[in-house]
């Protein structure tokens, strides 16, 4: 059973959040959006909760790690951390690569996402998810995320997802 003495954000307040604060304006320049996306993602209650941070992000791609930590062990008798920590690492982690794609969209939520975990995470390593919005639609992105611990030949888990896009202007495709 997964135990979080934190509070989960409230999608709403999350995608108005993304729209004020981490939507891409035209002609912002890459270092200001990086900026802009590391203070929303580590401000979102249950990102700070998990000790998310990004690491890098732009032209649709993104990378956070989340540190190992003993309050989201799955199974105790293992140390494994449970796969909803993972599951959150990768939405969050797909959401950022659809809000810096060159596209621009104003705002997204996750529409859907399918996780197919592989094996556990190796108790007391960092997990690193990697995603990259690899096609975007008028009203739809599409995302492929992996997830890895220290050993990143063999991934923990993979993810595809459809995230909404709210676009900056009429007429995007």
């Amino acid at each position: 059973m997964l135990r979080m003495s934190c509070v989960w954000f409230n999608v709403t307040t999350n995608h108005t959040c993304a729209k004020v604060l981490f939507g891409v304006q035209k002609g912002m320049d890459n270092e200001r959006q990086k900026m802009i996306a590391r203070q929303f993602i580590e401000a979102i209650p249950h990102s700070k909760c998990l000790g998310m941070k990004l690491t890098e992000i732009g032209q649709g791609e993104a990378t956070l790690t989340m540190p190992y930590d003993e309050r989201f062990i799955g199974d105790p008798d293992t140390g494994v951390i449970h796969g909803g920590a993972v599951s959150a690492l990768l939405d969050t982690c797909g959401g950022a690569a659809v809000m810096s794609h060159d596209s621009q969209p104003a705002g997204t939520a996750t529409l859907d996402l399918r996780i197919d975990y592989m094996r556990p995470a190796t108790p007391g390593d960092m997990i690193t998810a990697k995603a990259e919005c690899y096609h975007v639609t008028r009203s739809v992105a599409f995302v492929r995320a992996t997830a890895m611990d220290a050993d990143s030949e063999r991934p923990v888990a993979t993810a595809t997802g459809a995230f909404t896009v709210q676009s900056t202007s009429k007429g995007a495709s």
